[in-house]
């Protein structure tokens, strides 16, 4: 469901009007209307001093702090002293179904963070009610009815309807609604309705999707019927056999569900998923699905073109973005089978300038080993991407970063290595990449559609980008392709690519000999193989992945207004294609995860089953203790663990501190995400590693090292390392004194704080990363000494 924002805010000055100040009142709690009448009190800061976004412990803090008493009978106009400040509660009426709180605090525009407010309602009932609330949230969710604590969520999310299904008992005569939304980063908003029968389903399905026995036994527990279903006739059944569910499945059944109800058709179970995503005028997408070299579903949805009305079908022409990358790939190959260059070629060889040129190979662009820094990184990257750019200039550009590793020691996403690749393949054919890829590509395999987007192309059936923010749908960011080259400069259609996988996996683009090694998982110096974007590795320009025991190769594609994924299933003989003209996407639109779902569809007979989930009663909270650590994540991320009121947390870099619940003693869940995070232990007992669960990914993160106590040191130091670094490129990094405690923080990125080894070296927890501040000989800080992913530099200090 797709909920656009439009906000009423009746203050209390209305009493001043002559208008009588009224509550939230409800007569009845009308099934399935949502709650848009609220008294609302707040924003109330969650710090007391300036907002701390790495402090978890004191938001969490903040969230278990009653500023009021869960009792209260708000009455507008009503002021409460909270820390010495004075709040009001004021009448808001939402006139769709969120609460956008960000706005109702005053200016639409208005960017809160880091504040909680509450909202209560009455709600008066004939007699007495057990009922089903849905309440979604953005981020953390505390419900009172009747001043008892009904249910809370200390979680960092983004607001879904629904997302939380409450079981309330209202007493007949008048009863309190209250809720406290705590807000970390962005939107801050709360939509909240008693469930009907619809919603339930829904959420029936849902959790029976998941793999929730805990959701799947409270709602069947307050009523739910077993076989209720949702378009196109989906059960609950139905979709825990879909998602390999089997333990979701049999509580199922052992509650009465129906095993003869006929399953509804692949085709239209995803034309349901794509029409409940894709509603009214918005963005939209392509689809197509193809088995055995035949095509079984294609449709459009949405529009292409907004403004004008033009919908998207099958031979809308969309930008790929890095599903470029397999084409620039093949053509690599393609020219290595013709005996005209090697995967083993230096860089150097085309380019006898480029810093450490001749230790990079072709091999290390195709594979992102190379260590070279992606020039779509730089901060400042995207307030120039709309104007064109020469490849000379920009390869230049690239020339002057520094090496984010040595060669082949790490993998790390990189789009210049690509680039680079694609001007290599214009260097050695002697033909333009665009006019390369026509001739020995696109006009033998049919593929009119396929082409090198660039300004005034006047393309017949494109589709516009668009950008979706809550209550807007903008248009995009307009890239100049120039910027994209070998990275993800075509555009393409979903018919295109069915002919381009048929063709690769058909033996018709390369040598059997060319796509075993694109198909073969890149290996590190030391021969280990990187996770590299799917549980098998990464090939050139493919990643490679199992989704419940079926082999997929696949990759994604994404830039400002557009989102892609091409996946082939070639034990299954499968392709599925999304292409999407949306980023930020509309609500929902994760290519990747569709294309997981659409081969669950039609493939789940084929694959294996996997575990649903729900929270051990036998696991002793006491064992928590042993999993407290930080553990090494891909990409430099960090995994931190902590123990908080016999709850186990975990928070990974850059996002919301979220509790995981248990399985087993060892084995723990998230319950916003479908992830799972298994804890190693060797025979002395002493966790080794966690071993992570997502989307069809796993890996290994080892514990790190005990060696990140911080140092006490004399905090009046602090003072001279504040101000800004320069790290190349228009990437400044800032400094900052607070408190007796310093922070930093990148151009672009949140901060955090860092924390002394020493009185000139420091090091960020969030990350696996230090800085070691350098004073010349007259004791001024001059510069500063990076270290992170086994790359250092030095970043000279510029005010």
């Amino acid at each position: 469901m797709r909920l656009c924002l439009s906000l009423v805010v009746l203050l209390a000055v209305t009493a001043r009007l002559g208008m009588a100040a009224t509550a939230a009142v409800y007569d009845g709690a009308e099934p399935g209307a949502f709650m848009t009448r609220w008294a609302v009190l707040g924003p109330i800061p969650v710090f007391a001093g300036e907002p701390d976004a790495d402090d978890a412990d004191g938001a969490q803090r903040a969230f278990d702090t009653d500023y009021i008493s869960p009792d209260v009978q708000p009455e507008i106009g009503a002021e409460h002293d909270i820390a010495g400040a004075l709040y009001q509660w004021r009448l808001v009426e939402s006139a769709e179904d969120i609460v956008e709180l960000s706005h109702a605090h005053g200016s639409p525009d208005s960017d809160i963070e880091h504040v909680s407010a509450y909202a209560a309602a009455e709600v008066h009932v004939p007699e007495a009610t057990a009922l089903l609330l849905g309440i979604g949230s953005d981020d953390g969710v505390k419900v009172w009815v009747n001043g008892e604590l009904a249910h809370e969520n200390w979680v960092g999310r983004p607001l879904a309807v629904d997302d939380d299904i409450v079981p309330v008992a209202l007493r007949e005569g008048a009863n309190t609604l209250l809720l406290k939304i705590q807000n970390g980063i962005l939107d801050w908003s709360f939509v909240c309705r008693a469930l009907d029968d619809a919603s339930i389903a829904d959420s029936l399905i849902s959790a029976a999707s998941r793999g929730n026995l805990d959701s799947l036994n409270m709602l069947l527990a307050h009523g739910a019927d077993v076989d209720s279903t949702v378009a196109p006739g989906l059960t609950a059944l139905h979709a825990a056999r879909i998602a390999g569910r089997a333990e979701a499945a049999d509580l199922l059944l052992e509650h009465g569900a129906d095993d003869e109800a006929p399953m509804p058709d692949a085709a239209s179970l995803v034309g349901t998923l794509f029409d409940r995503l894709v509603e009214g005028e918005s963005p939209g997408a392509s689809v197509l699905v193809s088995r055995g070299g035949s095509i079984v579903y294609q449709k459009g949805f949405g529009y292409a073109d907004m403004e004008n009305g033009a919908r998207i079908t099958p031979t809308t022409k969309l930008r790929i973005g890095s599903n470029t990358k397999q084409f620039t790939a093949a053509s690599i190959l393609k020219l290595q089978e013709e005996g005209r260059l090697s995967v083993s070629d230096p860089l150097s060889e085309y380019w006898p300038d480029f810093p450490r040129g001749d230790e990079v190979t072709v091999h290390r662009l195709l594979t992102h080993t190379s260590g070279i820094h992606s020039y779509t990184s730089v901060p400042d990257f995207v307030d120039k991407v709309a104007e064109a750019i020469a490849p000379n200039d920009l390869i230049a550009d690239i020339q002057e970063f520094d090496y984010d590793f040595d060669p082949g020691e790490q993998f790390m996403y990189n789009n210049s290595g690509f680039f680079l690749l694609g001007e290599i393949v214009a260097q050695i054919s002697g033909q333009s990449f665009e006019d390369y890829l026509r001739t020995t590509f696109f006009e033998p395999l049919g593929m009119g559609d396929t082409g090198i987007h660039r300004p005034g192309l006047d393309l017949e059936d494109e589709a516009l980008g668009y950008s979706y923010t809550p209550g807007a749908t903008e248009l995009a960011v307009d890239w100049d392709m120039s910027w994209a080259g070998g990275a993800g400069a075509l555009y393409s259609t979903v018919l295109d690519l069915h002919t381009w996988n048929e063709a690769v996996f058909g033996g018709d683009v390369l040598s059997a000999e060319s796509l075993e090694a694109a198909l073969t998982p890149v290996a590190l110096n030391d021969g280990s193989v990187p996770d590299g974007m799917g549980s098998g590795g990464y090939g050139y320009g493919w990643t490679l992945s199992e989704l419940r025991g079926v082999r997929q190769i696949a990759h994604g594609g994404g830039l400002h207004g557009f989102l892609s994924q091409l996946a082939r299933f070639p034990d299954n003989d499968m392709n599925v294609v999304v292409l999407g003209n949306s980023s930020p996407p509309i609500p929902g639109f994760d290519p990747s995860a569709l294309t997981q779902t659409v081969a669950e569809i039609y493939l789940w007979e084929e694959m294996d089953a996997r575990e649903s989930i729900a929270v051990s009663s036998d696991t002793d909270a006491a064992v928590y203790s042993d999993y407290v650590g930080r553990y090494q994540y891909p990409q430099s991320a960090v995994l931190t663990v902590t123990v908080e009121d016999d709850s186990l947390f975990a928070q990974l870099s850059g996002q919301p501190r979220m509790e995981i619940f248990p399985k087993s003693d060892t084995e723990f869940f998230w319950k916003v995400v479908d992830a799972q995070v298994t804890f190693v232990v060797d025979e002395q007992g002493m966790v080794t590693h966690a071993v992570h669960k997502q989307g069809g990914r796993e890996f290994e993160a080892p514990v790190m090292g005990e060696d990140i106590v911080a140092t006490d040191v004399d905090p009046a130091i602090y003072d001279d390392y504040a101000g800004d670094y320069d790290y190349g490129s228009g990437a400044i990094l800032t400094v900052r004194v607070r408190d007796g405690r310093l922070f930093a923080q990148m151009v672009g990125q949140p901060e955090n704080e860092i924390f002394p080894r020493s009185e000139t070296e420091f090091f960020w927890k969030v990350v696996t990363a230090t800085m070691t501040f350098v004073r010349d000989e007259a004791g001024e800080v001059v510069k500063a000494h990076h270290e992170q992913g086994g790359s250092s530099m030095d970043a000279p200090k510029v005010r």
